[in-house]
C-alpha cells in the first residue's frame, strides 16, 4: 500500500505563512513547528500547538516520521536551515513557501542535494507578519504553486499537493523559471507600484492624505508590508522583475505622452479595463480531467501552463490518479 498523500509535517518558521499553515493542518495531521524566536515559540505553544525548541531535534523527528519539512522562514535564513537539513535529515521530504523558486531550487541543490524536494508557493498573505497575524483560513481558495522538473518524484509532489489541497487551495503545477516570471508581474511589481503610489500620494501633503479613499487604500495596501520582506522578495527575483518594471514604465510612458500631447487616455484605460476583465474571468471554460501514467509530470505542467489546476489526488497501485481542471479549448 502507498502512504497517505498527506503526511505529518514539520514547519520551520512560524510567521504569517508558517503560523497559518500550522493552524490549518493541525486538525488533519501531526504537525510540529519551530521558530528561531523564543517569544514566537512560546506564543504558538500557548495557543495549543506542538512546538519544538531545537531545529535539529525537529528535523531528526521529521526524518523518523517521514514527515514533510516545510521551510517557511524569510529567504535570507534559507542557507542556514538547508545546511541543518543536510547535516541532520539529508534525505527528508522537503518543500518551502518562498515567493521565489529558482533561487531556492539552486540553494537546495547546493546545500541539501539529497533532500527529496518539491518547491511550493502559496499565493496568499496580508500586509501583516508574525505568529499573531496567522489564520487557518489564509490559504482558502488561493493558488498553491508546486514547482516540478523532469526529475521530480511524483510521490513527493503528491505530498506537497495534498498539503495545499488540505488547506483549501487550488494546486497549480509549473516550473520554477515560469513561476518567477509570473510572480514578478502579479506580485512583485504590484508591491513596487504600491510603494511608488504611497509616496506619490504622501507628496500631496496632508490634504491629499485626508481625501484618500478606497482607490488609494486598495492600491497601497501591500506597501504596509515590512520593508525587509519586500526587499527580500523583489531583490531575489531581480531579472524577471526588471522585465516587468520595464513593461510597466513603457505603458505609463505611452500614457503620459498621450495625455501631454492629445489629452487622451483612451488606450491605457480601455486596455487596462480589458486586462482586469480577463483577470475576473479567469478559470472560466475549465473542464474536469483525470491525469495518470508515466508522463504525469508532463501532464501536470501542461495543466498549469494553460491556467488549470489540481483539485484532488488518489493513490493507485501504480502511481497517482490526479483530478484537475483544464481549459476545454486546449485539447
Amino acid at each position: 500500500m502507498r502512504q497517505d498523500a498527506l503526511p505529518p509535517a514539520f514547519v520551520v518558521g512560524l510567521g504569517l505563512i508558517g503560523g497559518s499553515l500550522v493552524r490549518a493542518l493541525a486538525p488533519h495531521t501531526d504537525v510540529r513547528g519551530w521558530s528561531p524566536g523564543e517569544a514566537t515559540r512560546t506564543a504558538a505553544a500557548a495557543d495549543g500547538f506542538a512546538v519544538v525548541d531545537d531545529l535539529r531535534a525537529g528535523l531528526e523527528r521529521a526524518a523518523t516520521d517521514d514527515a514533510l519539512v516545510v521551510v517557511a522562514t524569510p529567504v535570507p535564513a534559507f542557507p542556514a536551515v538547508l545546511a541543518a537539513v543536510d547535516e541532520t535529515a539529508p534525505t527528508v521530504r522537503l518543500t518551502d513557501v518562498a515567493s521565489v523558486k529558482g533561487l531556492i531550487a539552486d540553494q537546495v541543490e547546493s546545500l541539501a542535494p539529497r533532500a527529496r524536494y518539491v518547491g511550493a508557493h502559496p499565493m496568499a498573505g496580508t500586509a501583516h507578519s508574525g505568529w499573531a497575524a496567522g489564520s487557518a483560513d489564509l490559504f482558502r481558495d488561493a493558488a498553491w504553486v508546486t514547482c516540478l522538473t523532469e526529475d521530480s518524484d511524483p510521490d513527493v509532489w503528491a505530498a506537497v499537493a495534498a498539503l495545499g489541497l488540505q488547506v483549501g487551495s487550488r494546486v497549480v503545477p509549473t516550473e520554477a523559471p515560469a513561476h518567477d516570471r509570473a510572480v514578478a508581474r502579479i506580485s512583485h511589481l504590484p508591491h513596487l507600484l504600491a510603494l511608488a503610489l504611497a509616496q506619490a500620494g504622501a507628496a500631496g501633503g496632508d490634504l491629499a492624505l485626508s481625501l484618500a479613499a478606497s482607490s488609494f487604500a486598495d492600491g497601497t495596501r501591500v506597501a504596509g508590508t515590512r520593508p525587509e520582506l519586500i526587499r527580500a522578495m523583489c531583490e531575489n527575483n531581480r531579472d524577471a522583475l526588471l522585465d516587468a518594471v520595464d513593461d510597466a514604465l513603457g505603458l505609463l510612458g505611452v500614457a503620459r505622452g498621450s495625455l501631454a500631447s492629445t489629452g487622451s487616455l483612451v488606450k491605457i484605460t480601455e486596455s487596462g479595463h480589458a486586462a482586469r476583465t480577463a483577470f475576473e474571468q479567469r478559470g472560466s471554460g475549465l473542464e474536469d480531467v483525470t491525469l495518470s501514467g508515466d508522463d504525469l509530470v508532463d501532464q501536470l505542467l501542461a495543466v498549469g501552463a494553460a491556467g488549470g489546476y489540481v483539485t484532488g489526488l488518489r493513490a493507485t497501485d501504480d502511481g497517482w490518479s490526479v483530478a484537475a481542471r483544464y481549459p476545454a479549448d486546449n485539447d
